[in-house]
């Protein structure tokens, strides 16, 4: 008998020996033993047989107290029964296997090869903004997925946070234009798709949406767009095949493996950020403190966190206490200051303004892992250990009052507990420690095949950009998709061909209504490929993939390229900065290089830079020192389309590109070259001397 696949429900008919290992994970039952080709002989069996073999296992010492279920499985030589029921209680003596480790010798289920009767081409986990993006773009192509939601709905995330019910992601109904594209500038929670009527901004005018309705349009996007998603499904566990196609198992919650030979992790960070020091069990958790403001009445707090969630929950909560205290361990860092929207964002910072105004509230510096909580009766005292700056005197400790309730709001880090610990994705580094280290492509740097849209991308521009936000990552996450679409499928990224005499209009009309350039800038870029007789335009490139750019996009680019990313000032942003101080605007067209507000930038490579050259980048430089460099002024409006300022200086940096001239002539002034010269300007040839604006005479 060949390794095959036999589901429901069987008996063994006296073939087999009754199975000898048997271990509960994740309250399901599991037996396995090997199995000759006498195992051909299995037959369906009745309710009775099914109990038998269950009664088998509880002889092992589980007894099963509901709903007795049996699965037999035969793969790769092994038999496999797995009995669920919705509660297992111990027989005498026994010692619970449920709650250990996650991560359990492998042999037992690597040797045991569970049945991957689910199988599908890519998997997705998890139903949040991101796994709704990329489902969106894998059905449009007609590929074989399936997102994995442990929620009954898709965006759990958001029925519980934020916590306080308002998003800080502008929604802006009205900008004055009616151009899509456009628009999406100043939607930051909309996905991308084809239907107009999804849009955040159709749900509320709302600047700062609710929470609640964020679910809503969540949902209503996977079902008018009809996404694959199997709700209720709690990944538990996920490990790597030998088989090469199904490259993952999946196991969830009640036993079920899913296998795919892609995998996508669109989870998001969620675990809370839990310091240890003395007494953190008398603090509670930002993901579960009671929104209940009489709890709060007449009360002194501490809250433990320096960002949006620590201010948000003291904004909330302000109106009732006596007074509110932030610790954090470094100073707060302002996003209108270094222009990062994960800083602390103005609608959340009403308590710098007590603090400032000396109204009670403050914000004190201290590492939170060199502090100690006492309980005092009903209250709570913090002490540090190893207070130098006091030397002992703390009858002016700042912290020397008693609090009534102390909230940790730290943030979040990313789950790595579901993977098996062969694949266990290696994570950033420093502050970065809390995404997974990934490469340029979306992949992680130490499984093959494993990638991660969404927030889980964040280390790639962490403090730099805006990929671990929604209006960023729905734009990493269609470049993923065109990454893996030329990976795995030959379709090249999209692109565009284009005479030289285009290619200005098209960079104009980019910098001017591009959506992805201006949100995700210094990460995603317009690269123009420059060949013989024409362009090919490729639009928002991950630029730290241009030394891949061949084997990435599945376009040849054997000589010059033309890459145009948006920036700020490498020295215009910070913490302590002030970008509002006279004097910080540049207007002179040739000082375009000091500009710090954001402004598109043109690198001209006469051959594709390598991955040494990458590496061999200056400092806060977002690609190697180019043949030519074309900062465009910034603008108060951010239309760069002045005729002088902007239109001028872009043409002579093309022209010197491409070697002749590429302004545009009416056609009159084409007609009178043609007749007085022996070379007329290349739009003339383009356009003119094609019949391109001549009226032909009826014969």
């Amino acid at each position: 008998m060949t390794s095959g696949e036999l589901t429901g429900k069987y008996s063994l008919g006296g073939i087999l020996k009754l199975p000898r290992r048997c271990h509960v994970r994740h309250d399901i039952l599991i037996c396995h033993t090997t199995f000759r080709e006498a195992t051909s002989k299995l037959e369906p069996a009745d309710e009775t047989a099914d109990k038998d073999l269950c009664d088998t296992c509880d002889s092992r010492g589980y007894r099963y107290t509901s709903d007795i279920r049996m699965a037999v499985t035969l793969s790769r030589f092994v038999l496999v029964m797995t009995c669920s029921a919705g509660l297992v209680t111990l027989a005498s003596g026994q010692s619970s296997m449920i709650g250990q480790e996650r991560h359990p010798a492998e042999s037992d289920d690597n040797a045991a090869g569970f049945s991957a009767t689910k199988y599908h081409d890519y998997i997705i986990v998890g139903a949040g903004p991101s796994g709704l993006q990329l489902g969106y773009f894998l059905q449009r192509a007609g590929r074989d997925y399936l997102i994995l939601e442990k929620g009954d709905s898709a965006g759990t995330f958001y029925k519980t946070y934020p916590r306080h019910r308002k998003l800080i992601s502008i929604n802006k109904r009205y900008t004055g234009k009616t151009n899509k594209e456009y628009n999406l500038r100043h939607d930051w929670n909309s996905l991308l798709s084809d239907d107009e009527s999804l849009l955040m901004t159709q749900y509320t005018e709302e600047f700062f949406p609710s929470a609640d309705t964020y679910v809503q349009y969540l949902n209503d996007f996977a079902r008018k767009l009809r996404l694959k998603i199997q709700h209720g499904v709690n990944v538990h566990r996920i490990w790597k095949t030998d088989d090469e196609k199904e490259g993952f198992s999946i196991r969830d919650q009640s036993g079920n493996v899913f296998t795919c030979r892609y995998l996508v992790v669109a989870t998001g960070i969620w675990v809370p950020n839990e310091p240890e020091f003395v007494g953190k069990e008398h603090v509670v958790g930002y993901e579960n403190m009671t929104l209940d403001l009489d709890w709060y009445r007449g009360k002194t707090v501490l809250i433990l966190g320096k960002g949006n969630s620590a201010f948000e929950t003291a904004d909330y909560i302000q109106p009732v206490t006596n007074f509110v205290h932030l610790f954090s361990r470094s100073r707060v860092k302002l996003a209108w200051e270094t222009h990062y929207v994960g800083d602390l964002r103005a609608v959340n910072n009403g308590l710098i303004d007590t603090y400032q105004l000396k109204s009670l509230d403050g914000v004190l510096y201290t590492d939170i892992n060199n502090m100690q909580v006492i309980k005092h009766g009903g209250q709570f005292n913090i002490r540090l250990v190893n207070d130098f700056e006091h030397r002992g005197l703390h009858d002016n400790f700042a912290a020397r009052s008693p609090y009534d309730v102390i909230i940790r709001a730290l943030g979040f880090h990313f789950d790595d507990s579901i993977f098996d610990k062969s694949i266990i994705p290696k994570l950033g580094e420093g502050e970065k420690k809390k995404y997974p280290a990934i490469k340029p492509n979306y992949e992680s740097v130490n499984v093959e095949s494993l990638f991660f849209a969404g927030t889980n991308t964040h280390s790639l521009d962490f403090r730099k950009s805006t990929g671990g936000f929604i209006h960023g990552f729905r734009y990493t996450t269609r470049a993923l998709h065109r990454l893996l679409e030329w990976r795995n499928h030959k379709y090249p990224w999209p692109s565009t061909t284009l005479r030289t005499t285009q290619v200005m209009n098209t960079l104009l009309k980019r910098m001017n209504e591009a959506s992805g350039l201006y949100q995700m800038y210094s990460v995603l870029g317009d690269v123009i490929i420059i060949n013989d007789t024409d362009t090919v335009y490729l639009e928002e490139v991950p630029v730290q993939l241009l030394p891949q750019l061949e084997t990435a996009t599945g376009h040849r680019a054997p000589n010059k390229v033309i890459v145009m990313a948006m920036e700020f000032g490498k020295n215009f942003s910070g913490p302590g900065s002030d970008p509002l101080r006279h004097g910080t605007a540049t207007t002179v067209p040739k000082d375009a290089h000091l500009a710090g507000f954001l402004h598109p930038v043109l690198y001209y490579y006469s051959h594709l830079p390598t991955d040494d050259d990458m590496l061999r980048r200056p400092l806060k430089w977002i690609l190697p020192r180019p043949t030519r460099l074309h900062h465009v002024i910034e603008d108060f409006l951010f239309d760069f389309s002045s005729p002088v300022s902007h239109v001028l200086h872009l043409r002579r940096f093309l022209d010197t590109v491409f070697g002749y001239e590429t302004r545009n002539y009416f056609a009159g002034s084409c007609f009178k070259m043609a007749m007085t010269h022996t070379n007329v300007p290349k739009t003339c040839q383009d356009q003119y001397l094609r019949g391109e604006g001549l009226t032909h005479a009826k014969s």
